[in-house]
């Protein structure tokens, strides 16, 4: 990689992470192609970005982020995941660590503080953005749905007044 690549690289990836809530450093060696694949996809369709990255490069990017505390973590063979949502990453990681036993997670950062393996774990507990945005959503939408429902009944109760009463006066002519 050229001198002028590796700035970009690492302005890119400073970028990419001072926009983002949460960053889980893991070690990744013996992965497969197609595990490493299939965590870039699961980490993607979460909303996250999981990068192997040069440990001093990715170093000098977290430099100028809230993330500098744990550029301790970066020895070895080691990879970023990474979102503006908190819980993905962690989520993901999480359940990976448990599928395949080459995948050790190191550590993290929640917004700008130092996190150990516990508090990512309870992190990956936690619902993600998007349930939590359909629960919002139920929460407002079922006092309408009733108060539609009430609405609605008042006449459907006169229409079947009135259609007992149109039965009553044909059963008594």
């Amino acid at each position: 990689m050229k001198r002028s690549e590796k700035k970009e690289f690492v302005q890119k990836l400073k970028d990419e992470i001072d926009t983002s809530s949460s960053v889980i450093v893991a070690h990744y060696s013996g992965l497969t192609v197609e595990e490493s694949d299939q965590l870039r996809s699961e980490m993607r369709s979460n909303g996250a970005k999981f990068k192997v990255t040069k440990n001093r490069l990715t170093k000098l990017a977290l430099e100028q982020t809230q993330f500098k505390d744990i550029a301790d973590l970066f020895t070895g063979p080691t990879a970023i995941a990474y979102s503006d949502d908190p819980v993905a990453p962690a989520k993901v990681a999480v359940s990976f660590e448990k599928k395949l036993e080459k995948f050790k997670i190191i550590g993290g950062a929640y917004d700008g503080e130092k996190i150990d393996l516990k508090k990512i774990n309870f992190l990956a507990s936690l619902p993600s953005m998007d349930e939590l945005r359909g629960k919002i959503v139920g929460l407002i939408s079922a006092p309408a749905q009733k108060i539609a429902s009430l609405m609605k009944e008042p006449a459907g109760q006169i229409a079947r007044l009135v259609n007992a009463q149109s039965k009553s006066l044909e059963k008594s002519n």
